[in-house]
């Protein structure tokens, strides 16, 4: 599950990582939301990375309206050549979406209580990717055209089940290229779906810590919710 996350680092840090052609001017992002406008790198028709922003949950190019996409923010990896919604995008439409870190919740004091946000990340902040489809959704009234995307999820590494029992799918820089290779077959996709490594996979190895839960609203945006919660404060 991913329904959180943060995009602070620099563009230029950002345009190393994923070799787009663009020269971004972007905002920090501490609190990425549902629906809302996210960073996604994608392949062109002349093989080039391209950066773009697209709406934070896929709509599929059949729905009536945009409202499906608040439900399917998260693809599960394990389902996405069968689900109707997913199965092209995954044949077609793959890309790769920017971030430095992603948020979970965990009931410390039983299943009734309050959820406490915890903060996963690499060290230093480094920026990462996680494994994404895109899919583009005509209104032919409104002569409308939006393009959207999910995050694909897979299970949990031994690190990060202790927060949840699923987790987003992050690529290392090597299986960009092969993710985004529009000729890439199946079976090959599908082995690169698959949970961090316990141990330096890429980025280094993944830590979490507790975070405020002003994080809880999507409209609190500010540096300080990356800060950790001293463990007096925890609920």
């Amino acid at each position: 599950m991913c329904g959180r996350y943060s995009i602070t680092t620099a563009p230029e840090a950002l345009r190393a990582l994923f070799a787009f052609e663009e020269q971004p001017n972007l905002a920090p992002r501490f609190n990425v939301a549902p629906t809302q406008s996210v960073p996604v790198v994608r392949r062109d028709q002349e093989g080039r990375r391209r950066l773009s922003q697209l709406r934070w949950g896929l709509v599929p190019h059949w729905a009536k309206d945009l409202s499906i996409g608040a439900k399917m923010i998260n693809a599960r990896s394990e389902t996405l050549a069968e689900k109707p919604s997913f199965r092209q995008a995954f044949a077609r439409r793959r890309c790769l979406l920017a971030a430095d870190g992603f948020y979970e919740w965990r009931a410390e004091q039983g299943p009734k209580a309050p959820k406490q946000p915890y903060r996963i990340e690499f060290p230093g902040r480094a920026p990462f990717a996680f494994a994404g489809l895109w899919e583009r959704w005509g209104d032919r009234e409104e002569g409308t055209r939006i393009d959207s995307v999910t995050i694909i999820t897979t299970a949990a590494n031994e690190t990060l089940k202790p927060l949840h029992h699923r987790m987003p799918v992050i690529l290392a820089p090597g299986d960009f290229e092969p993710w985004l290779d529009p000729e890439a077959e199946q079976p090959a996709l599908q082995e690169l779906l698959r949970p961090y490594p316990d141990k330096d996979g890429g980025y280094g190895d993944l830590s979490f810590y507790p975070v405020s839960t002003r994080l809880n609203k999507a409209t609190n945006e500010e540096a300080s919710l990356l800060d950790p919660l001293p463990p007096t404060n925890l609920l």
